[in-house]
């Protein structure tokens, strides 16, 4: 397989990968509904936390498979991206596994009131640590791409840009309020099981606007291919 045949198929790996991150982040929003809506909550929050994680397991795979294939050629600048390092993928990837452990842990009946928001504060923690992961991947390719002869931004560039840095943004503040809620939810405030499903609610539509700015920015990168 050629070195052309090899980055196309990370590209596609990764951009499957945010899209699908997306479906898991939309699977995550409608399952904590149907438990809000009184269908057996504590199962639907059970279910809620392995589907979560799984998603957040495709975000981290999808992340990492494009900041490998991102190579850049002999005398690029790079001095404002030199504060990236793999430890926030190497986090996510772990509380990812963690969560999807804690949730079928719950699912059998093991202390889900405790397990539960602790998996929570951890997706929160990890959503927060992981917040400029997705721009931070925009501007090592946009920086490649300047290398190439010929690379102009495009109206779509322009858009995958706003979209990673409002993805940015949007999941460091839910993560904020994530952790929160799952904190009150584990020293007993209000109803937890309610509090656990609310987070869960602003963890799905978060991993899918994540998704949704993984894939723009993929596709906008396709371009150049």
């Amino acid at each position: 397989m050629s070195i052309a045949s090899r980055e196309s198929a990370f590209r596609e790996t990764a951009i499957y990968g945010g899209l699908a991150d997306a479906v898991g982040g939309l699977a995550t929003v409608v399952i904590a509904i149907v438990g809000l809506s009184g269908v057996n909550a504590p199962m639907m929050a059970a279910i809620d936390t392995i589907v979560f994680g799984a998603a957040l397991l495709v975000l981290a795979g999808a992340m990492l498979s494009e900041y490998a294939r991102i190579i850049f050629p002999a005398g690029s600048t790079v001095a404002q991206l030199e504060g990236f390092g793999g430890g926030s993928l190497s986090v996510v990837f772990l509380v990812a596994v963690a969560g999807i452990v804690l949730g079928v842990l719950a699912l059998l009946g093991i202390q889900p009131t405790a397990l539960i928001p602790i998996a929570t504060i951890a997706f929160g923690s990890a959503l927060l640590l992981s917040s400029n992961t997705v721009w931070q991947l925009h501007a090592l390719g946009q920086e490649s791409l300047r290398s190439k002869a010929g690379a102009i931004p495009s109206s779509g560039d322009t858009l995958a840009c706003e979209l990673a840095f409002g993805s940015a943004g949007v999941q460091g503040l839910a993560g904020l309020a994530v952790i929160v809620l799952g904190v009150l939810a584990l020293v007993g405030v209000a109803n937890g099981l309610t509090l656990n499903l609310v987070a869960f609610v602003a963890l799905g539509a978060t991993l899918l606007l994540t998704g949704g700015a993984l894939s723009a920015t993929l596709h906008s990168f396709m371009r150049w291919a």
